[in-house]
């Protein structure tokens, strides 16, 4: 069994407000846009760690609405639970991890993000659960 390979698991919050608008993250250890999130904790619940991972890298005090969508990244075996949510509280600001934040269009998060970021955001704005592979940047697959 020592050979057996291993996975990471992470979480993402799909934050969206009123005017369908979605909060996303330049990481800064990359420049990269994505929605916010990161690796899940052991000890941790998926809805759990999502709002933690949201609340740590935008100041976003949020509520998990429903999953949207079971994302693997064929390269580096990192499966991405994600979920759609809405801010409740909190005063958003760029933290450690984050070089910037700010509420992004459809159009913008289309034109900013790699397709593997950007089909998630776009998932959560469909009724069905969606799971997808991907290897980093682009879609893999028949769903992709």
């Amino acid at each position: 069994m020592a050979d057996t390979p291993k996975h990471s698991v992470s979480v993402a919050g799909i934050v969206v407000d009123d005017q369908d608008r979605v909060l996303v993250i330049q990481r800064r250890d990359n420049g990269h846009w994505e929605p916010p999130g990161g690796v899940l904790e052991v000890e941790e619940e998926p809805e759990e760690g999502a709002r933690r991972e949201v609340l740590e890298e935008t100041g976003a005090e949020v509520e998990i609405e429903r999953l949207t969508g079971v994302y693997k990244n064929m390269s580096r075996g990192i499966i991405s639970i994600v979920f759609r949510a809405r801010q409740i509280g909190g005063t958003l600001r760029p933290s450690d991890e984050t070089e910037d934040l700010f509420w992004a269009t459809l159009e913008e998060v289309r034109s900013k993000m790699d397709p593997a970021y950007s089909v998630r955001v776009e998932d959560a704005f469909r009724s069905a659960v969606e799971v997808r592979v991907h290897d980093g940047k682009r879609m893999l697959g028949s769903n992709g």
